[in-house]
């Protein structure tokens, strides 16, 4: 009987531990259950003047040579007043709108009605149907990855159009980039809406689902973790995936074009830039897989953030490069131009060599070698929303021995390289170096926020291993 009453009592006490582990999961695994009054003045901030930042870069390259400062001194000095600005801006046209759905419904038909077939002919291509990281709910969800071939598909066509079709000029995107935005806005503020209205009512997994009560953290952070619609179409995947990363190579291909329209060349700065990027977006496809264990996919909600931010942020601010050389064509040396695609070829490597590390790594479960010996790590745990315990490692060997977020490091040398293509007469086209220092800064803290409360004492094993962020000696 006494035994009987000590096994009940344990059984028990380990019931109240899983809860407490639960308890401890649910609120700091993931975002916030509650907001602070920074997160929400930050948040109001980015409501209120994100797409008044998007916009004001534009208006400027169309109507003030990409001048920063100029639009302010015309309205400061009285010299022009906002609805003089407002006045000379294109509107929404219904050719914008037809080129825009069109778009989009194309990249639709592509994710979920055109299965993977990429990976059956390349080798080392990873596609197909994947799985997800554990959700802290405890779901394992499936992906089909198909992002290559989409790109692949849209570019052929659209060579195929240039050089055979003549069905539209390739200018096309350049020529309506203003009415563009309008419905990339439209677009993003229907699905960020869209998304909230579901996570409230019809959640595709309520356990989840995170509701603070505060409308406006809700709605720019989301309440669903991965909102899906039917069995394939996720949201996350696909906004963050597509439709804005694959224009992100037609946009570029588009402003050269317009380029070679306007002066009868295309300048090797614009070429840097096209290469550059591509390489960047091609590795972001090649390596789709990989991105399912990203921050992205693995603790971001989907909501205004992620819904708005990749329609119009993205595709708008990440491509001012190509905007700016169609307004200031930059010829550069030979001796800059060879050492910005040094640089950008460099940061693409430490990049790529990077995040390659820590992908054998996972998949190996560390049975590998990294600069040609066995890698070390520190074992660590963390509990989901169910009470499942799981198990993991974090790499404290090769790049990942320098600091715990290198392959951020080089993306920003990538960063970098885009920018100095341009030349320095102009601050604008320097301005997504300066995003990209704040955004992955941020990001690291972020991550790290997480990692301390899903990893817990295991953590602080890690940093004191590892103690810099992004640049070993300094951060």
């Amino acid at each position: 009987m006494a035994a009987h009453q000590e096994k009940k009592l344990a059984e028990e006490r380990k019931h109240q531990n899983m809860q407490n582990d639960t308890k401890t999961s649910q609120g700091q695994w993931g975002r916030a259950w509650e907001v602070d009054w920074f997160s929400l003045a930050s948040i109001l901030f980015l409501l209120m003047f994100a797409p008044l930042i998007v916009y004001y870069f534009i208006m400027s390259c169309a109507q003030y040579q990409c001048s920063l400062t100029d639009p302010l001194l015309d309205l400061l000095t009285g010299n022009k007043h906002l609805s003089d600005i407002w006045n000379r801006t294109p509107m929404l046209t219904y050719r914008a709108a037809a080129i825009y759905s069109l778009w989009v419904t194309f990249q639709v038909f592509l994710y979920v009605s055109v299965p993977d077939f990429c990976h059956k002919f390349l080798p080392g291509y990873v596609g197909g149907v994947q799985e997800g990281a554990v959700t802290p709910a405890g779901v394992v969800n499936k992906y089909e990855i198909n992002g290559l071939q989409a790109w692949i598909i849209t570019h052929v066509l659209w060579f195929a159009n240039a050089y055979c079709f003549h069905f539209f000029s390739p200018t096309i995107i350049f020529d309506n980039w203003i009415p563009l935005l309008w419905c990339a806005n439209i677009l993003g503020y229907a699905v960020s809406t869209f998304a909230m209205i579901k996570g409230y009512f019809f959640p595709t997994n309520a356990k989840d689902c995170k509701i603070t009560g505060n409308f406006f953290y809700d709605y720019m952070m989301g309440i669903e973790f991965n909102p899906r619609i039917g069995k394939w179409f996720d949201f996350k995947l696909f906004f963050n995936g597509r439709p804005g990363i694959v224009a992100w190579t037609l946009i570029n291909l588009s402003f050269a074009a317009k380029q070679q329209e306007l002066y009868g060349e295309v300048t090797n700065s614009m070429i840097l830039v096209n290469v550059l990027q591509g390489i960047y977006v091609l590795d972001f496809f090649w390596n789709e897989a990989w991105y399912l264990k990203t921050i992205d996919i693995c603790h971001d909600h989907f909501g205004w953030y992620l819904g708005w931010g990749d329609c119009v942020w993205l595709p708008y601010l990440y491509t001012l490069q190509g905007l700016y050389l169609v307004y200031h064509p930059v010829q550069l040396r030979t001796d800059h131009a060879m050492g910005v695609l040094m640089l950008g070829l460099l940061g693409y490597y430490i990049f790529r060599m990077t995040n390659h590390q820590k992908d054998l790594f996972r998949r190996t479960n560390g049975n590998c070698k990294v600069w040609g010996k066995k890698p070390e790590y520190i074992e660590c745990s963390y509990t989901s929303v169910d009470g499942t315990k799981y198990y993991s490692k974090l790499m404290t060997s090769g790049f990942w021995g320098w600091a715990r977020h290198f392959n951020y490091t080089g993306d920003l040398m990538g960063s970098l390289a885009y920018c100095l293509a341009c030349g320095f007469e102009h601050v604008l086209p320097y301005f997504y170096i300066i995003y990209m220092t704040i955004l992955l800064t941020h990001r690291c803290i972020r991550d790290e926020h997480r990692c301390s409360s899903k990893y817990g004492k295991d953590w602080k094993c890690y940093t004191a291993v590892v103690p810099y962020r992004l640049l070993p000696g300094v951060f």
